[in-house]
């Protein structure tokens, strides 16, 4: 069994964790850090220090009616993305251990679509 890198629990919740393929399971939120357990095989787990944590990136569509996936960008792993039932009440626990300034919406699909025509006019000149 992985033991927590948590001792306080604030919140834990059915998720799911796109590292590939779809792993299914619980995100547990702490005040040590920011965990994921599969609920099939418990060798698949991720766990986030707070303090590995660099940016969460908010995908929000709806003017903030739906927030479909959020993901945790850390400092040195790579970024991990994440869905929930409830992805407000995620966003709002992870919000009491990363600074306010280190939350962001992700760009939209127009302004994806923007930014490879700006650059493509950019290469062509």
């Amino acid at each position: 069994m992985v033991e927590s890198i948590n001792k306080k629990v604030e919140l834990v919740i059915k998720a799911t964790a796109f590292t590939g393929l779809t792993d299914y399971g619980q995100i547990m939120i702490g005040d040590q850090g920011f965990e994921f357990y599969n609920e099939r095989d418990a060798r698949k787990f991720i766990q986030i220090p707070w303090k590995d944590v660099d940016y969460v990136i908010a995908s929000i569509m709806f003017k903030g009616k739906w927030i479909p996936r959020y993901a945790l960008k850390t400092k040195q792993n790579g970024t991990f993305t994440f869905a929930s039932k409830e992805p407000k009440k995620v966003l709002r626990a992870v919000r009491e251990h990363v600074p306010a300034d280190h939350i962001v919406q992700s760009l939209s699909f127009m302004d994806v679509v923007k930014r490879a025509l700006h650059f493509k006019r950019k290469i062509n000149k």
